[in-house]
């Protein structure tokens, strides 16, 4: 990946405020207006890290997420729209990995974006780079930071492999939300925030679990996540 963060916003006025923003903290900002082409600039590109708007001309923010995520593994910051609890969900369902809801402030939008790269490229859960994890039937090579499944690869973002990694670290052990909060965002937690919640989700569709009753990871009420053995 290169150091390019890619800001897809089609008001000019603030794109142009952000950017300039992001600029003056020594980011390599590039601005693009339109959903279509914010596609094939990711897929060629590969940004260190897209922040990305629901609404475009063209594509929409979600179709762009949904699109681009088997092929980019960099982390995607989805503008909302306010207090829009559906656009929240669908973006993080649709492989975002953190949301704000617009109107953005400039220092929120700049402490986010930082916690998502040291998250990313910290690379923090995983200790040990010659480790591999077995818990059932999945495998979890650090090397490589490859996922297998009955035998088969299974493609995960960074945040859901690191979130993965930090369930089998401690599999068979029920961790609790209150950690996975602070260890994936670097935050506590506040009560309310259902990011881990829906990452869970995701990691079990991708896993082939049951969402109704769950056998690789399971919900402990009232506790946390349980990576089954």
């Amino acid at each position: 990946m290169n150091d390019i963060i890619l800001l897809v916003e089609d008001d000019e006025k603030l794109s142009g405020m952000i950017a300039d923003f992001l600029r003056s903290h020594n980011f390599n900002v590039v601005v693009e207006g339109h959903g279509n082409r914010a596609i094939e600039f990711i897929e060629q590109n590969q940004p260190r890290a897209v922040i990305l708007d629901v609404m475009l001309p063209g594509t929409d923010g979600f179709t762009i997420c949904r699109t681009v995520r088997p092929k980019y593994q960099g982390p995607i910051l989805m503008l909302t729209s306010l207090s829009d609890e559906i656009d929240e969900i669908a973006g993080l369902e649709n492989g975002a990995d953190d949301y704000l809801s617009k109107p953005v402030k400039s220092h929120v939008l700049l402490a986010h974006l930082r916690a998502l790269l040291r998250r990313v490229e910290s690379d923090e859960p995983v200790q040990n780079q010659d480790k591999i994890i077995n818990a059932g039937n999945i495998a979890i090579n650090a090397q490589n930071r490859s996922v297998m499944c009955d035998s088969k690869e299974v493609h995960l973002t960074t945040a859901e492999y690191n979130l993965l990694w930090l369930l089998a670290e401690r599999s068979g052990e029920v961790v609790s939300r209150e950690e996975l909060h602070r260890k994936t965002f670097k935050l506590e937690y506040d009560g309310t925030d259902r990011s881990i919640d829906l990452r869970i989700s995701r990691l079990r569709r991708k896993l082939g679990d049951d969402p109704k009753l769950p056998y690789i990871i399971k919900t402990i009420r009232g506790e946390g996540y349980l990576l089954a053995i």
